[in-house]
C-alpha cells in the first residue's frame, strides 16, 4: 500500500505546486450533496484495507479506500458494529461508500440521538494536508487527551480540510437483545412529547421515527421506538412504554424483528416511500433542531428522527428563507440535503448550508489556512466562495 499512499501524496504537492484544485472522491456515494462539485477528482479507492482490529480492544483501524461494507462486515463476524450506523447511499452498487467518505461526511443513521455521531468514534487519523504532508493525530486509545482533537474535526469537513488516509474507530459489541414498537395514532406533539418523557427515564431507548402516512385512508399517524440493550432491560422496557402509549390513545405493535431492521436501515439509507420525491421540483430538506424544539407549522409533510432533533421535509428551494427563519428561531438550522432533479444547480443558489455568521466564516476561514494554505482542495462544497 505505499505505493498507493506515495501516489496520493504526490498528486496533493503537485496540485499545490500547480495552483490547481483537487475533489478528495472516495465511492462518491454522496456526490449529491454539497454546493459544488469542483477540482480535479482525486480517488482514493486504491488505498484501502484494515489495517489492525482488536476485537477485546473494541477498535479497528482502516484506510480511507475500505469498502464500508467490509469494514462492517469484519466487524459483524465479531458480534460487533459502528454504533452511529452510518448511510451507505449506493450500498452493493460498484460506487459503494468508503471508510474515508464517512468519516469525511460525519454523517449518522437513526441512532444518532443515542449512541452519538462518528465523530464521537474516532479516536485517531492520518490525514494529507494541503502542502502534502501526511500528519497523524490521536490514536488507538480512549484516554488520548493530549494537544487538539484535530482527527474529530475531520469529521463532517467534507475533504475540505485535508485527505484522510487512515482512521482508527471505537467500536461497539451489538446490543443482545432489540424490539421496535410500532405506535399507530400519535399525532406529532403527543409522539414528541411521549419521547421526550421517555428520554428522561433509564430506557434502552436507541431510535425514533415518527411520519404521518399520507397514503393511507384514513391518514395515519405513527411512531416507531427501537429499543436495544440487556434482554431484561427491552423486555420491561416494552411493557412499560406499550402502556404509556396506549394511554394516549394509541394502538401498539411490536414488530418482527427481522421487518422492523429492514425498515430501519431504510430509513438511514432514505429509501422509505417518504424519500421519493413529491415532485421533480422538490427539493429534500434537513432541519437540525434540539430535541425539545416544538411543532413547527409547516405546510410540508415531515419525517422526524433523532427523539425530535432531525426533521426531514420535501420543500421547493425557494423556501430556504423561512425554512431558515423558523429553524434559527427554535434553536437549529436548515441544509439543503438533496436538490431537485430538475434544478439541481438553480436550487444550490439559494446555499446548502445555513450562511455562517461573521465570526463562524473568520473561523473557518482560518481552519482552511492552516489546513490547506494553497487552496488545493475543494473549499465551495459546504459554501459558495
Amino acid at each position: 500500500m505505499e505505493a498507493q499512499l506515495n501516489s496520493l501524496i504526490d498528486a496533493v504537492r503537485q496540485a499545490a505546486a500547480d495552483g490547481s484544485t483537487l475533489r478528495l472522491r472516495g465511492g462518491g456515494s454522496k456526490d449529491f450533496w454539497g454546493q459544488s462539485l469542483s477540482g480535479e477528482v482525486l480517488d482514493t479507492r486504491a488505498y484501502q484495507g484494515i489495517v489492525s482490529y482488536e476485537p477485546s480492544e473494541l477498535v479497528v483501524t482502516a484506510r480511507c479506500g475500505t469498502p464500508l461494507a467490509e469494514l462492517e462486515a469484519a466487524l459483524a463476524e465479531k458480534g460487533q458494529c459502528l454504533a452511529f450506523e452510518p448511510p451507505h447511499f449506493g450500498q452493493g452498487s460498484a460506487q459503494g461508500a468508503t471508510v474515508g467518505g464517512m468519516v469525511a461526511a460525519g454523517l449518522s443513521g437513526p441512532a444518532r440521538a443515542t449512541a452519538g455521531a462518528v465523530r464521537d468514534y474516532v479516536l485517531g487519523a492520518r490525514f494529507i494536508n494541503g502542502l502534502g504532508e501526511h500528519l497523524t493525530f490521536g490514536g488507538q486509545v480512549m484516554k488520548n487527551v493530549a494537544g487538539y482533537d484535530v482527527s474529530r474535526l475531520m469529521a463532517g469537513s467534507w475533504g475540505t480540510l485535508g485527505l484522510v488516509t487512515e482512521v482508527s474507530l471505537k467500536v461497539l459489541p451489538v446490543a443482545l437483545a432489540e424490539a421496535t414498537l410500532m405506535c399507530a395514532g400519535l399525532p406529532q406533539k403527543t409522539a414528541l412529547d411521549l419521547l421526550h418523557r421517555w428520554g428522561g427515564q433509564p430506557l434502552p431507548l436507541n431510535a425514533s421515527a415518527w411520519v404521518r402516512d399520507t397514503s393511507a385512508q384514513p391518514v395515519a399517524d405513527y411512531l416507531f421506538v427501537r429499543l436495544r440493550g440487556a434482554v431484561a432491560a427491552v423486555q420491561s422496557a416494552v411493557t412499560r412504554m406499550t402502556a404509556d402509549a396506549v394511554a394516549q390513545g394509541a394502538q401498539v405493535t411490536v414488530m418482527n424483528n427481522a421487518e422492523a431492521a429492514q425498515d430501519w436501515r431504510a430509513s438511514g439509507e432514505q429509501t422509505l416511500p417518504f424519500f421519493d420525491a413529491p415532485s421533480t421540483d422538490a427539493c429534500l430538506w434537513r432541519l437540525s433542531l434540539p430535541q425539545t424544539a416544538p411543532v413547527l407549522d409547516l405546510p410540508y409533510a415531515t419525517y422526524i428522527e433523532w427523539q425530535g432533533a432531525q426533521r426531514w421535509l420535501w420543500a421547493p428551494a425557494t423556501a430556504a428563507v423561512p425554512l431558515r427563519e423558523l429553524a434559527q428561531s427554535v434553536g437549529g438550522h436548515a441544509t439543503l440535503f438533496r436538490a431537485s432533479a430538475t434544478h439541481a444547480e438553480l436550487d444550490k443558489i439559494a446555499g446548502v448550508n445555513t450562511p455562517l455568521d461573521a465570526v463562524q466564516d473568520r473561523i473557518q476561514q482560518q481552519l482552511q489556512k492552516q489546513f490547506d494554505p494553497k487552496g488545493v482542495f475543494a473549499t465551495g462544497r459546504m459554501h459558495p466562495i
